[in-house]
């Protein structure tokens, strides 16, 4: 079974899946080696690892190259953040092409005004629904592989109210998208109201500090979700990690007594599976 047809039943089927974020092939690769069933590659991520906030700043040949490199890297389905899909319709069709032959099992489509904000930012602003139905019409018509899920996402809530971002959603669903992703809930009885409003299964973005409560997953599986990506804990983690050791390596001089900071040499190279290709440089190198 190949990646998406993979993902396409974990969404039909009748559980909750956990989806970690990542920032690079390395966070994706370390996602997969700890067991879960797929990865998400955040947008947002991307930008603030390449020194920039989340305000749509990176183009959509920059994403692809890295959603490439990610997907090579792991070989469980990967879902992609494609922003508002790079312009109008038109700009949604090279998108889906391109992203298409990157491999991702899914990617994400969101009806804010382009240049995109977080969805946990203030001052967004949105489309008309009848624009965003048109970008979804767009990457249905255009996409080859009918098991290349399209995730449709409102940012709605913020600037239209609660029940309009529903109908919205719901207009992407029936325009054919095969996900509803309504962004930035507000209470946790707007989380409870969400999937059994949508005529698709749901998608929630669990992003502690924003504007949604934090529930677990357990919670989330009852209220009828399928899906919970996580985009942004591994790379908070890893910022949180980074600065810590350099506090120490600039008061001390060195880590040595601080060594449980660090991953040991061989859970580096085993991260990156190291031993697999020194046994292709023996293979296909040998010295006479």
């Amino acid at each position: 079974m190949n990646a998406r047809k993979s993902l396409r039943k974990l969404i039909n089927g009748s559980g909750y899946t956990i989806v970690p974020g990542a920032i690079d092939p390395l966070s994706a690769r370390l996602v997969a080696a700890a067991g879960y069933d797929a990865v998400y590659l955040t947008g947002g991520g991307f930008s603030r690892a390449n020194g920039y906030p989340d305000l749509g700043l990176m183009t959509m040949t920059e994403i692809v190259g890295w959603i490439g490199r990610c997907v090579e890297a792991v070989g469980i389905p990967v879902i992609a953040d494609a922003d508002t899909g790079y312009g109008n319709a038109l700009n949604v069709v090279r998108t889906v092409r391109e992203y298409e032959k990157t491999g991702v099992a899914a990617f994400h489509l969101e009806d804010q005004v382009a240049p995109k904000k977080c969805g946990h930012y203030e001052g967004k602003q949105v489309v008309p629904t009848v624009e965003m139905v048109g970008k979804i019409k767009a990457a249905v018509d255009t996409r080859r592989d009918e098991a290349l899920l399209i995730i449709a996402r409102t940012d709605a809530i913020a600037v239209e109210g609660f029940q309009a971002a529903l109908e919205r959603a719901n207009a992407y669903l029936e325009a054919g998208a095969d996900v509803g992703f309504v962004e930035a809930p507000q209470s946790e009885q707007q989380l409870a109201d969400i999937p059994g409003s949508l005529h698709g299964p749901a998608l929630v973005n669990v992003f502690e500090g924003g504007k949604t409560p934090s529930l677990p997953a357990s919670r989330l599986e009852e209220l009828g979700y399928r899906l919970g990506i996580y985009p942004s804990q591994t790379q908070r983690a890893a910022i949180k990690a980074i600065s810590g050791v350099l506090d120490i390596l600039k008061r001390e001089g060195e880590i040595t007594d601080s060594a449980e900071r660090l991953a040991t040499f061989q859970e580096r190279e085993g991260s990156v599976d190291t031993a697999r290709w020194q046994e292709l440089e023996r293979k296909y190198l040998q010295m006479e």
